[in-house]
């Protein structure tokens, strides 16, 4: 069984459309298992702050890189492999979708704001 996780800020939009139609069925039948993170839930302050400003200075926002790491490491099994979904990344097309099809765990993580700090 392959596994997936999405790291999100948003876990309500993604959950619709990785619940139904065809992988709803690849789930109820075990083929595969999808976890939906929400990455608020690693903030350590009470107001689940996940954003600050770019380190080095820079316009905009990005993601906090240890409330991001947490949400990796709380997910993450030996072996996985961490996607950044950007808008700027390598495109994914089915070249790509076939080559990760080999993988055990994917975790998937999608950005915010004007990216995720560098760091991570």
């Amino acid at each position: 069984m392959s596994r997936y996780d999405v790291l999100t800020l948003h876990p309500e939009l993604v959950r619709g459309p990785l619940t139904g139609s065809i992988l709803g069925r690849a789930q109820a039948s075990d083929l595969i298992q999808i976890g939906i993170h929400d990455i608020r839930d690693h903030a350590s302050d009470r107001h689940r702050t996940v954003d600050d400003t770019p380190y080095g200075g820079g316009a905009g926002m990005v993601m906090k890189v240890d409330v991001v790491a947490a949400a990796i490491e709380a997910a993450r099994t030996p072996g996985a492999k961490v996607l950044l979904m950007a808008p700027h990344g390598t495109p994914f097309n089915q070249q790509r979708a076939q080559a990760l099809s080999h993988e055990t765990h994917l975790i998937l993580l999608c950005g915010h704001y004007e990216g995720i700090d560098a760091r991570i």
